[in-house]
């Protein structure tokens, strides 16, 4: 006899009732401390446990709550996979926290400081110094009050003085995307000498503003909200954000009245007393300045049936007193507008129930999560009667302020628990993630959801091009990447789970949609470019680009990139453009790292010649500073750490320009059978795929090599002056006259180098004035050099010049025999099985140029087999995987004017983060002192 399900029977309808069976079973095991999450969110406001800074660094609570782990993306130099880092505990904020459970943390607008907070609402903040793994305590938690009353329900840090270049927009023009950029400003209030600056709200109701004084000591102020009862003094909740009008505060109470303020933070600078003949050190005192705006009590959550019925408002109230608010945020609007944030803010609440609440079986079933909206309002003053103004008794000096409003707007029932609401990417689209990890993304201005692509014709946001992020992973904490193309989700058992945002690329079965692909290709852009503007790492969308898209694809996206930004690429009239270019080392980066394949293979040609610029850029910006610093009245003698790194790179600006040589040297001989047949010689040029040629035809690496070759004779000329300072002494004059010295036993004098530049300028002029381009044309075929590392056909009569002409000048006063015998291995750019022997078993500090002890000595294959007595200590960086030794800040104001400059504070010369190797060092609490000045801010950002 069959079984009666085998039929298809529905059980239900034995029964007549279309929903179950009511037997009390469970329907669906809910996620693993979800309960919990609910009950945290339910009680605090600020219980964050997992946060993911702009730099880059993951920071994230342990299960005890105990510790704080950090991780990051990076690049694994065995195989160039793109992986979610290791552990690396960060033991101060352990040691500064005592054994109290740590609930909450909060990165700055820069993603460099990071606030920690424990149970009992003490702060401790931490500064990321010279890696992502590495931090050092700039404020102790010792210095709050233990006790429940001081515990912190919202938190805000106050933005950065600085505008920044954005993008509203990407639009289709004629069939091309138009990236709409501006410059947006920043939303005070601010830290008059942009210090750290972090405003609380605490369970007591009070406001407490923590900020860093220009000495790195810091302070506190604070100021009781104003609350219209007793019973409204214990705050679960607070929402902060910075408008234009000052500062906005949500609170919500225990009796769930949420009330509505406007804060204005004012800084007075003290007057020095006249009479005092030594004045203190005088700092900027803040006060705040309260206006009580608007008090809302919430009482029907569900003002209407669930179900969706049409029998218009209906009150719940047996219903309502289930829900409690777990979430409190003020939504601002996007940032990303050229006119401002025209829209104004408005208020959201996430009301949910238990997890099994005790229902009625007769009680239609409620929803696990109700999302309330208000629109905050602001209305003009009432204006009186004139006659009013015949009474003596009226002030008049009074002033009638505005009123401000909340209209609650049409709320939004949730079929599942909602456990994190996020503003991503600029404001321009709402996360809502789900006790389920699933991740829907609204539109903020309507709440809508980005289902996909319904406009191929414009893109603001990823979400909105049809990017969305699968369920591959659980967790009940989420936090997103810098640009949204990734998030990190954390479970009850304080594993972490990396998630990527996904595409179809207009990909569908066996149909293929170019639109939707184009509009995937221009968010990435945008994304990209937004990051730029706003020094933000770019790693989650290297890894998107890498995992997601092939090799064609992703030369198209580095393409639209220098389009969007825009980079001209024509550099042959305004070189001096190049040493201040804000976007150009960044687009190099990621098309460097784009064709990273391991620590010991050639990258791919296309990315091995931004790599190289990268070097060049360096060399170039070193040089420069030095001679800055030389023309400069000395106040201090020079700093022998600093000559090293340009002996260093001395060496190594020689060793390329001798290996760019040789390389032309070797091609005018390759060549000389086709130089009369006109045809053969550009098939052969077309065919031909070499760096020093490409290096030399570009106008901006050209550039870059004159820019050395003027430092090089500079550094040369200065050692004169300096012989018999006292401003050189020790170790200084050793590696100066060592400077010196490798100038002198060169193969070719700087000068030679100097015409060689001046010979094959000519010879790419003369090509496009043969060809009309013009200053218009130019940008072309440059970007085709840079982005495809093609010769484009209008440089192929350059090519005959320089080798028909311009190098056979040069071989009178050139020792070409030692040239040919160079070793060029410790460069890194050939293909050749000398140089992959010397990257296994030599490192290059990428910084300093010098070659560092062997990691393992090599066997017979040059694999590495015993394990060194001495390891060590380095920095790696996350996404090029070279290595530096140099890990202390600044110790002269050579060197601090030199890496800021260079921007190698916490980045390498490729805009990777640092990281640590081996053991994470523990830096104390009272280490503030190391903190970078203000003239440090934003010049070791990451690319």
């Amino acid at each position: 006899m069959p079984l009666m399900m085998e039929d298809g029977i529905n059980v239900d309808d034995l029964f007549g009732e279309p929903s179950s069976l009511g037997l009390g079973l469970p329907s669906a095991s809910p996620t693993k401390g979800l309960s919990q999450r609910l009950d945290e969110m339910r009680l605090l406001g600020c219980s964050q446990k997992v946060a993911w800074s702009k730099l880059g660094c993951i920071a994230y609570i342990s299960p005890d709550g105990q510790r704080v782990n950090v991780r990051h993306l990076q690049c694994q130099p065995s195989d160039g996979k793109w992986v979610l880092s290791d552990d690396s505990p960060l033991f101060p904020v352990t040691e500064a926290h005592g054994g109290h459970p740590l609930v909450h943390l909060c990165w700055n607008e820069s993603g460099s400081d990071l606030a920690v907070v424990d149970s009992s609402g003490r702060v401790s903040i931490y500064s990321i110094l010279i890696a992502l793994n590495s931090i050092a305590g700039l404020r102790q938690a010792a210095f709050d009050p233990d006790d429940d009353g001081s515990q912190i329900v919202g938190m805000m840090w106050l933005n950065i003085q600085r505008s920044v270049h954005a993008f509203y927009q990407a639009a289709k023009v004629n069939s091309r995307w138009a990236y709409s950029a501006f410059r947006r400003r920043p939303i005070g209030p601010f830290h008059p000498t942009n210090k750290a600056a972090l405003l609380c709200v605490t369970r007591s109701g009070l406001l407490r503003l923590l900020y860093q004084n220009p000495d790195n000591k810091w302070a506190e102020i604070s100021a009781e909200l104003k609350n219209t009862g007793y019973s409204d003094r214990l705050l679960t909740h607070a929402a902060i954000t910075a408008t234009q009008g000052g500062v906005l505060i949500a609170t919500n109470s225990a009796c769930q009245k949420i009330c509505l303020y406007r804060v204005q933070l004012i800084w007075n600078a003290p007057q020095p007393d006249p009479t005092q003949l030594t004045q203190p050190l005088l700092f900027p005192v803040p006060s705040f300045r309260f206006a009580h705006c608007k008090v809302e009590m919430p009482n029907n959550i569900l003002r209407r049936k669930p179900n969706g019925g049409e029998n218009g408002e209906h009150s719940l109230p047996l219903a309502n007193s289930i829900y409690s608010l777990t979430r409190l945020e003020i939504i601002p609007g996007p940032l990303d507008n050229p006119a401002g944030t025209t829209a104004s803010p408005w208020i959201l609440g996430v009301f949910s129930k238990p997890l099994h609440p005790a229902s009625n079986n007769s009680e239609p079933q409620m929803p696990p999560s109700v999302i309330v909206r208000w629109q905050i309002e602001t209305s003009a003053p009432q204006s009186l009667h004139p006659k009013f103004d015949e009474v003596a008794s009226r002030k008049s000096s009074g002033q009638s302020k505005s009123i401000m409003e909340l209209r609650r707007m049409e709320d939004i029932y949730c079929d599942k628990f909602v456990v994190s609401v996020d503003q991503t990417e600029y404001g321009n689209a709402l996360a809502v993630t789900y006790d389920d990890s699933s991740i829907v993304f609204h539109d903020p201005k309507n709440m809508a959801v980005f289902n996909g692509v319904e406009d191929t014709n414009t893109v603001t946001s990823l979400a909105q091009a049809g990017f969305h992020c699968p369920p591959d992973a659980t967790g009940i904490y989420t936090s997103f990447s810098p640009s949204c193309c990734a998030a990190v989700m954390l479970d009850s058992d304080g594993q972490i789970h990396l998630r990527l945002m996904e595409h179809s690329y207009g990909t569908s079965g066996d149909s293929y949609d170019e639109n939707k692909f184009s509009v995937a290709i221009a968010a990435l852009t945008l994304a990209f470019c937004r990051g730029c503007g706003s020094d933000i790492n770019a790693d989650d969308i290297l890894m998107t680009v890498l995992r997601q898209l092939p090799t064609d694809a992703q030369t198209l996206f580095v393409s639209e990139v220098y389009r969007a930004l825009p980079i001209n690429c024509n550099f042959t009239v305004e070189q001096d453009k190049l040493m201040n270019h804000t976007y150009i080392p960044r687009c190099l980066s990621i098309q460097a790292a784009l064709g990273f394949k391991d620590r010991y293979k050639p990258r791919s040609f296309a990315s091995t010649t931004p790599w190289a610029i990268l070097h060049l850029r360096h060399a170039s910006l070193l040089f420069a500073c030095l001679l800055q610093y030389n023309k400069a009245p000395q106040h201090e003698p020079h700093d022998p750490e600093v000559l090293r790194m340009v002996l260093g790179n001395t060496k190594w600006a020689l060793d390329f320009l001798h290996y760019i040589l040789n390389e032309l040297l070797e091609l005018a001989d390759d060549f000389e059978s086709v130089f009369s047949d006109q045809e053969a010689f550009t098939q052969k040029v077309k065919n031909t795929a070499s760096l020093p040629l490409i290096i030399l035809l570009s106008s901006m690496s050209r550039a870059f090599l004159r820019f050395i070759c003027r430092g090089l004779r500079g550094v040369y000329a200065g050692y004169a002056s300096y012989a018999s300072s006292p401003d050189l002494i020790g170790d200084a004059r050793i590696y100066y006259a060592e400077i010196c010295q490798t100038l002198d036993s060169s193969p070719v004098r700087v000068d030679v180098y100097e015409k060689f530049l001046a010979g094959v300028d000519s010879a790419v002029r003369h090509a496009y004035h043969g060809a009309g381009f013009g200053d218009a044309e130019r940008p072309g075929p440059e970007k085709e050099l840079l982005v495809n590392a093609r010769i484009p056909p209008v440089l192929v009569t350059a090519v005959a010049t320089i080798l028909r002409q311009t190098v056979p000048a040069l071989k009178p006063e050139i020792d070409r025999l030692a040239i040919y015998l160079g070793d060029y291995s410790w460069l890194g750019f050939g293909s050749d099985r000398r140089t992959e022997l010397y990257k296994r078993r030599r490192d290059v500090d990428v910084l300093k140029k010098t070659p560092l002890r062997p990691i393992l000595p090599a066997g017979q294959d040059g694999t590495p087999n015993i394990k060194p007595a001495f390891p060590q200590r380095r920095r790696r960086c996350a996404r090029c995987c070279e290595v530096s030794s140099d890990m202390h800040p600044a110790r002269s104001l050579l060197s601090f004017r030199m890496i800021g400059k260079l921007g190698l504070v916490r980045s390498c010369l490729c805009g990777g983060m640092w990281t640590l190797e081996g053991q994470t060092p523990t830096p104390t609490v009272n280490q503030a002192a190391v903190r970078n000045p203000p003239m440090m801010t934003g010049l070791a950002g990451p690319g």
